[in-house]
Parts: C-alpha cells; structure tokens; sequence
C-alpha cells in the first residue's frame, strides 16, 4: 500500500507571539515551530498501517518554506519512508483551498491509497484542508476519526468517531479515502535515535507548483485576515485560601462587594 500524511508546521503555544506593526498577521521571525499536534496521530496511524502490510511505503506531504522539513524529517524518524514538500513563492499569499490545491495536486501524483491527516490545526483551528483535498480528488473524507481499521480486502475502511451526545458513529470508506485523526486517537510513538539518525539520509523532494502542473495566478487567497489584537492583559488574580466554607463565603462577598456581579 502507498499512504500519506499531510503535514503542517503551526507556532508552539509556548511561544510568546508578536502582532506586526499593520496588524495583518503575526511575526513569525522569532517562532519555534512545531509539528501541528493532531497530526502526530496521523503520523502513528499511517505508521500502524504500514507495519501491519508488509511492503507498504508512507510518504509525508507538507506545503510551505524549508523550514516545514525539518518536521517532515521528524515523521521520517517515527517511521515515514520519504516525503515531498511544496515549496514555491506563490503560497505566501494562498488560504487554505490553494494550499489544498498545491497539496491534493502532490497527493495525486504519488497515486496513493490512503491519506492520514490530523482533524484540524491549532493555529487556525481550521479542518478544512484535507477535506478539501478529498474534494479536489474525488475521494471520501472523514474527520475527527477516533479509531481506523483497514478492511481485509485493502480496499476499505471502518472509521469510529465521536458525535454529539457521546455516541460513536461507525462509518465505511471505500479507499483511497483522507481520514482525519483526531485527539488520543493513538498514542505516538518517539523517534529513536536510530530513526533519527535514518531520518537525515532519507529521500525528500522538493516540488514547485509548476512541477505539479498546478497554476501559480490561481493562488491568490479567497480569504483574507486583518486586525489581529493580543487579548487585553487580564487583572491581578486574587487568591482565596481557608477551609472550604471560608473560601466560599470569601468567594460570595468577593463577588458581591467587588466584582458587583450579584
């Protein structure tokens, strides 16, 4: 089998962000970045999928500057075997459905049989890309994916998912399909010594869009951002200390007397 993970870097949330000075965006110059955690679950899933058929090959897909690669190398090291990043000038203006477009257009070329992606990412706290990417290639998608089992015949999928009321909701996936892992779907493995150390010599190709046959004028972003503003700074936060009855009675005139909210 040929499976693929999709693969986005988005800023640690321990980094202290800065707004630019025309509030258009953040700066991103001084960001760690890390590997968007949701799609840490689809790396482990496709990685399961893999070790389960003999002979299989997981390929990892990121569009974005160089940087993204040293993540990708971070999938390779958890069990990835190469990968393929979309690098070209023209995403720097793109949304989400021109980042689908350069991505669904690498995904095809590779003629996969099964896609992984995380449910959404956090920086944006969007799951519209894989989606999209189904769209684009005609394929079945299903998000925020709890558990995944390959059908016997390879050409299949039983996915389990959460909706609302806490039921589970069972869905069948005719392959190739995108199956967006959601939180604790698996626990994900670390990456060895000796798969890092694998990691650096493993194959890694770098696309342009022409390379893809996709068209660089049609990346112009649909969506736009503007006004970014940090939260206002919060006020001092007072402390209640005392037995559970103090605190309560503290809590109730702290409210009544200060806060002014009953």
């Amino acid at each position: 089998m040929k499976i693929g993970i999709l693969l986005k870097q988005v800023p640690d949330t321990e980094t202290r962000i800065k707004v630019k000075g025309d509030a258009s965006g953040i700066e991103t110059a001084d960001i760690k970045f890390i590997i968007n955690p949701y799609d840490e679950f689809a790396i482990e899933a496709a990685v399961k999928v893999k070790e389960a058929n003999a002979g299989s090959e997981v390929i990892v897909f990121a569009a974005g500057p160089a940087s993204v690669q040293i993540h990708m190398r971070t999938a390779m090291a958890m069990g990835a075997d190469r990968g393929v990043n979309v690098d070209d000038p023209a995403l720097a203006g793109a949304d989400n459905l021109g980042y689908a477009r350069a991505l669904a257009a690498a995904v095809k070329a590779e003629n996969l049989d099964l896609l992984f992606c995380g449910s959404r990412a956090i920086d944006d706290d969007m799951q519209s890309v894989g989606p999209m990417v189904a769209e684009i290639l005609g394929w079945a998608a299903v998000q925020t994916a709890g558990a995944f089992e390959l059908g016997a015949d390879k050409k299949s999928a039983t996915i389990k998912r959460k909706v609302a009321g806490g039921a589970v909701e069972v869905v069948e996936v005719v392959l190739p399909a995108i199956v967006g892992c959601d939180w604790k779907m698996n626990e994900p493995r670390f990456a060895p010594l000796p798969g890092i150390m694998k990691a650096k010599t493993k194959p890694l190709a770098v696309k342009k869009l022409a390379d893809l046959g996709v068209d660089a004028g049609g990346m112009g972003g649909r969506v736009s951002y503007g006004a970014f503003a940090l939260p206002a700074e919060r006020g001092a936060v007072k402390m209640l200390k005392g037995e559970p009855a103090d605190v309560a009675h503290q809590l109730v005139q702290a409210l009544r007397n200060e806060a002014k909210v009953i």
